[in-house]
Formats: C-alpha cells, sequence, structure tokens
C-alpha cells in the first residue's frame, strides 16, 4: 500500500499557505516567524486555528479563523495549483502495476477534492483519509495505524511518501517504511529528513527514471 501526503509531495501547494499565513498576520500587526510557521505547518485546520487564536491574542472564535483562511485561499486549489515533477508519471506506473494507493493529507477536503480534480489524480487512488476527521496531526503514529487499519493492511506493508519531517518521523514510529519528498519551503530540515526516512528523493522524476 502506498500513502501519499497531498500539499508538498504530490502538488505545489505550500506557497499558497505562506502566502495566506503572511497577509492573515500583517492585517493583524504580526510578522510571519519560525515559531508561527512551526505552529501552524502541517497542521489539521482546527489546531492551527487554536495556536492562531492564542499566538495573536484574537477575540474571533477558531471557526471565524478558518472561514477567514478558506476565504483568502479563495479557489487556488481548483484553478491554480500544480503537480509536482514526476508525479503523474509515477502514479501511472503504480496503477499499472497494480499497486494500491491512497492520499492521508492535513489539508481540509474542500481544498483537496478540488486540486485532486483539477490536476486529474483522484482516480489513481482507493481512498482519501483526512488527518483532521481522525481528529489527530500526522506527527501522531495512531493517524498511521488508523490508515493501514481502514484499508486492511499491516504497517509492515505500507510505504509512505510525505514532506513534512514530523509525519515522516511518526510513519517511521508507526511501523511503515517511508519516503521523504524534498519541498523548497521545508528545505531546511533535508538533513533530518535524511536521517530519519529510509530514502529521500528530490523529486518523483528520480523514480521514473530509475
Amino acid at each position: 500500500m502506498l500513502i501519499f501526503d497531498m500539499d508538498g509531495t504530490l502538488i505545489d501547494s505550500n506557497g499558497i499557505w505562506r502566502e495566506v499565513d503572511e497577509a492573515f498576520l500583517a492585517k493583524r500587526g504580526y510578522p510571519y516567524t519560525q515559531e508561527y510557521y512551526e505552529g501552524v505547518a502541517h497542521t489539521i485546520f482546527p489546531l492551527a486555528a487554536v495556536f492562531t487564536k492564542e499566538y495573536c491574542h484574537l477575540e474571533e472564535s477558531t471557526d471565524e479563523i478558518m472561514a477567514e483562511w478558506m476565504e483568502m485561499a479563495g479557489d487556488a486549489y481548483a484553478t491554480k495549483i500544480a503537480i509536482k515533477p514526476g508525479v503523474r508519471e509515477y502514479l501511472a506506473r503504480c496503477k499499472d502495476k497494480g499497486e494500491r494507493m491512497i492520499v492521508l493529507t492535513s489539508s481540509v477536503p474542500a481544498h483537496c477534492y478540488a486540486a485532486l480534480e483539477h490536476l486529474e489524480l483522484i482516480d489513481y487512488f482507493e481512498k482519501v483519509i483526512f488527518a483532521q476527521d481522525l481528529k489527530m496531526e500526522k506527527k501522531n503514529p495512531e493517524v498511521f495505524h488508523a490508515a493501514a487499519c481502514t484499508m486492511g493492511v499491516s504497517e509492515s506493508e505500507c510505504t509512505v511518501f510525505d514532506d513534512s519531517v514530523a509525519a515522516c518521523r511518526g510513519a517511521k514510529e508507526a511501523g511503515m517504511t517511508v519516503i521523504g519528498v524534498y519541498d523548497p519551503f521545508f528545505a531546511q530540515t533535508e538533513e533530518e529528513m535524511r536521517r530519519i526516512c529510509d530514502d529521500y528523493i528530490m523529486s518523483f522524476e528520480e523514480l521514473t527514471e530509475a
């Protein structure tokens, strides 16, 4: 079973959220900092909203914060998102080989389905599992245990592709094979990713050319 993250792994979308975060903070007189990045990056929407509310001392509810984020992201997932190099070719090759594939993502369902349908990737996947539905972050190994259980496979049968060092660590702790995927927005974690993961790729083109 192949388990793919979406944002930053299959699609080039991390820049959208950096722009949203910077604009959201600037509107309230806050700079975008490493501390804020670490509080919201690769975190499920509700927990990112909780962190943001506390970080900025906001009166808005978490629901209002999330609604503002959704409005700011707009239709980018349906119109502007690009697929990362080599992804389509790799998915096609895996499908031809009869590999079972799913998406396990911290993205919200509306954005996820908009991107996968816009890029015509949805049919490659047997299922899309949302971390926010499990009410857990992907750094928690239990997310990966739940995904394996849902799909009726053992953890040792699963290979995870993810650009988040925290998610890769969680997948390894769950007993899965882990392939780290480079994304320029998280380039500072490359050294740690290479230590944690079973393999690390700069692009899916490396796998299609192998």
